[in-house]
């Protein structure tokens, strides 16, 4: 799936200059962002995938704390093993979250999966994600991050289906009840999951509210070693601007961390530092694109790396192609 036009085009902007397809379409893409200022004047907040390492009081209050104490701008909260929180607890969660100003998304159950071969599973996978969602809405979380589905030796034209069916319907109960979560299908790690580039983006052209989470690691691993270059970061930045336009660019979603990969995919994450995933370039390419929103760090050492890539984002300095 990833022999595709998408990162395969090449333009010259200028002689000596072999940048990516960045077009001022929009008038967002490639300005200049004002000022050093606090992380609340940059366009990308960063934090981390759960409660930081750091912090004593481990519940998601204190995650909340712990992140504006070091000066990051975002968490998000693992619901990966279930959604455990009553009404009041989320209550304290959005008041806590509005008085701080520290975003929130969170992470829906593993046990997901829209093209499960039992009826019975898809049922159960539809409630998890409604549960998470309405959970999500009570606590002030923006989005529910989530893995869609597993091939199971089917074609992707036909897990496409069964997720758009699923999906849906979700996206329209939720509606209903004037929940505006957003729902995002995660790109993945393994060629056996479904979540390339394309077919993330497609989902969220087909059902409104929904939007990709792009884990840029998770595409380096799934393409064995690929998509680590600042021009192919550029690339995917562009198609999915392309492709969703505003909605996207000023709402995105990212994960990023070290990660392990085999000829299978991903196989662990890592500490950057241990990693070759080329964050740096990935840093510039976000940071010239000017595209808003959250950056979640899923490194195992969380806001150490956190740190660094929100470091690296403000090093990279906003600059526009004429600068470059």
């Amino acid at each position: 799936m990833y022999l595709t036009a998408f990162f395969c085009q090449t333009v010259y902007h200028k002689e000596g200059s072999h940048l990516p397809l960045l077009k001022d379409r929009r008038g967002l893409v490639l300005r200049k962002n004002s000022g050093a200022g606090g992380v609340s004047r940059l366009p990308l907040l960063f934090g981390t995938a759960g409660v930081p390492l750091s912090a004593t009081d481990r519940s998601s209050q204190g995650g909340i704390r712990k992140i504006q104490e070091l000066g990051l701008g975002a968490l998000e909260l693992e619901f990966v093993q279930g959604v455990r929180m009553g009404e009041e607890k989320a209550g304290q969660i959005k008041q806590l979250s509005e008085d701080t100003g520290i975003r929130l998304s969170c992470h829906g159950p593993y046990w997901i999966n829209f093209n499960s071969r039992e009826a019975e599973k898809v049922a159960a996978s539809r409630e998890r994600l409604l549960h998470t969602a309405r959970v999500a809405r009570m606590a002030g979380i923006e989005a529910v991050v989530f893995h869609p589905a597993f091939y199971h030796g089917d074609s992707p034209e036909i897990v496409f289906k069964r997720i758009v069916q699923e999906l849906s319907s979700v996206r329209e109960a939720l509606t209903a009840e004037g929940n505006s979560v957003l729902l995002r299908p995660e790109t993945t790690g393994k060629p056996s999951q479904y979540g390339d580039l394309e077919e993330t983006v497609h989902l969220a052209q087909t059902i409104p509210g929904v939007l990709p989470c792009i884990d840029f690691s998770h595409l380096h691993a799934r393409s064995n070693g690929r998509l680590n270059s600042y021009d192919e970061f550029s690339r995917i930045l562009d198609f999915t601007a392309e492709a969703l336009g505003d909605s996207w660019v000023k709402r995105a979603h990212f994960h990023i961390s070290g990660i392990e990969y085999g000829l299978k995919g991903e196989k662990r994450h890592l500490v950057l530092r241990n990693s070759d995933f080329n964050y740096r370039e990935l840093m510039r390419a976000l940071r010239v694109f000017g595209v808003e929103g959250l950056a979640i760090c899923e490194s195992p050492n969380l806001e150490e790396d956190a740190l660094q890539l929100q470091a690296a984002y403000r090093d990279a300095g906003g600059v526009s192609h004429d600068e470059l």
